[in-house]
């Protein structure tokens, strides 16, 4: 992708916000992005606002849970999507380099053969060798799903027993469920399908959460024994997490005029 190049102050108050949505555009011009995915990420944003655009105590306790049950599957793939690669395609690399056993595999909303091969690019770009999904030849299909969603790779999304899907549409989180797979998300919506779906879910931006993944997966594979990363698992409660989350918004202070613009 084209660096970016923005003429923000770095003093301005939502500095980093505004570079996110650079990346969008930039992602949107050389056509990783979908329309619609710019749609999606002003939605997302509306949601950080009252956040304070940071991460929160709960989101933390769920990127610990979604480290422990990363490092206990067998079988993890990680689901990239256009805005995840424009995003954060290096850091998704970095993430599947740091497990190992994963696999990354391209799935759209919006898929069309150009799309795919852009954001595999992407990918290989960051020095990602083996990208899924990319082709439409050997694709399997997802039951009781209707949209392009439903087209997975056999070696990735098809037997893994466990897949991150960021900024994700509800419809494949619920049937990823009816599969028995345990599904990692992140969304900055506590009431979308998918974070009530899920086993775990991120309320925070992924710009955000991914290094955050990556230090707290460092951390447990240095200092944590298997029993543990099961205790951290066990005692996790999804329900609850997204409880506090939305209460965090419900109480938040809403930024001044000024500071939205």
């Amino acid at each position: 992708m084209t660096p970016i190049k923005t003429f923000v102050p770095k003093n301005h108050p939502r500095y980093f916000s505004l570079v996110i949505r650079e990346k969008l555009v930039e992602g949107f011009k050389n056509g990783l992005v979908a329309h619609e995915g710019l749609i999606a990420h002003g939605r997302g944003e509306s949601f950080d606002y009252l956040l304070g655009e940071k991460t929160t105590e709960p989101a933390l306790k769920s990127i610990d849970a979604a480290s422990a049950l990363f490092m206990l599957a067998d079988r993890p793939v990680l689901s990239v999507n256009g805005n995840t690669a424009a995003l954060c395609a290096k850091e998704i690399c970095e993430l599947n380099y740091l497990l190992k056993k994963s696999a990354v595999e391209v799935n759209l909303f919006y898929r069309t053969k150009k799309r795919e091969e852009l954001i595999a690019n992407e990918l290989r770009k960051c020095g990602l060798k083996k990208i899924l999904g990319v082709g439409t030849g050997n694709l399997r299909e997802i039951p009781e799903l209707e949209s392009n969603r439903r087209k997975v790779d056999p070696e990735g999304i098809l037997i893994a027993d466990l897949v991150f899907v960021p900024l994700e549409d509800g419809d494949r989180t619920i049937a990823l469920k009816k599969m028995n797979k345990k599904v990692i998300t992140v969304d900055l919506n506590p009431l979308s399908r998918t974070s009530v779906t899920a086993d775990v879910s991120i309320v925070d931006n992924i710009v955000r959460v991914v290094p955050q993944l990556i230090k707290c997966i460092e951390y447990h594979g240095k200092n944590s024994t298997k029993k543990e990363l099961q205790g951290i698992v066990s005692s996790y409660n999804n329900d609850e997490v997204l409880r506090e989350g939305l209460d965090i918004m419900r109480s938040s202070k809403m930024l001044t005029a000024s500071e939205h613009k």
